[in-house]
């Protein structure tokens, strides 16, 4: 399983939506029953490395997720990342910006929010909107949207170049998964707080949110800012999927304890 990232990382150029499949389950170690079992393990291996991670203090780790409502960004935090030490994650949700972010420039928010060094951080949604959501609504001209794909790319760039790594997944839901989960919704009270008319109307506009993602990906998929594609109809493969990039992406920086203080070995505690 050494290069299991490798299998839905996105390659300057070479992305093509419409030929991933939402609902593979490529790679799995087995059935659902048989993946699921080794999640355990792989929520205490990444605990691993993010505490070292935390203990280092030098570098972060920033993990973007975007993906259309349902595929399952709450419950990948949720499932992904309740084994790590909550002190060095820092996790964000970005919502529809208000006037005080409206009147900065759209990274103004996102910047303040980067992991420090040592965290974890999570982006439940992202810089990504500015070239997503404004884009197939029509809120800002298309020269404006356009541009953004440059200036995000130098934004990710400078991040890190400051040493914080950048991993971008998006969840690729299909249509008839995301109708399943919506009637989910409805039916359960639980969760139909989540549910939202407008929720239909992103429906009525699948074509053109596909088109900005894919956009969005290709344009700003970077060799030090990569974009993974996970196929998110099955959720147990969503985490197991995700669960081994971040656990790769972090044995590849290779984070260490800091040293420890000289005399240790001599002193003796009564």
């Amino acid at each position: 399983m050494a290069n299991d990232r490798k299998r839905w990382r996105v390659e300057p150029g070479r992305l093509d939506l419409e030929r991933v499949d939402p609902a593979s389950t490529a790679g799995a170690p087995g059935d659902k029953a048989t993946t699921m079992a080794q999640l355990p393990a792989l929520s205490e291996r990444l605990a691993d490395l993010q505490g070292r991670l935390w203990a280092e203090g030098q570098r972060s780790l920033l993990v973007v997720l975007q993906a259309l409502d349902a595929a399952g960004k709450d419950g990948t935090v949720k499932h992904v990342f309740s084994g790590l030490n909550p002190m060095g994650v820092h996790a964000v949700a970005f919502q529809q910006p208000g006037d005080e972010e409206l009147a900065h420039d759209f990274l103004w928010r996102v910047h303040r929010e980067a992991p420090r060094r040592g965290q974890v951080g999570i982006f439940n949604r992202s810089h990504y909107e500015d070239v997503l959501v404004v884009r197939v609504r029509d809120l800002v001209p298309p020269k404006v949207w356009r541009s953004r794909y440059r200036t995000i790319r130098h934004f990710e760039q400078g991040l890190v170049s400051e040493g914080t790594t950048v991993v971008k997944i998006f969840l690729h839901i299909s249509r008839e998964e995301q109708a399943r989960r919506f009637r989910q919704r409805l039916a359960d009270p639980a969760k139909r707080w989540k549910f939202s008319a407008a929720d239909l109307e992103v429906r009525t506009k699948w074509d053109d949110y596909m088109a900005a993602y894919h956009d969005a990906i290709s344009k700003t998929a970077e060799p030090d800012a990569p974009w993974y594609v996970v196929p998110a109809d099955r959720k147990w493969y969503r985490n197991w999927a995700v669960s081994r990039i971040l656990i790769e992406t972090l044995e590849e920086l290779d984070p260490q304890y800091p040293p420890e203080a000289p005399g240790l070995d001599q002193l003796v505690i009564e």
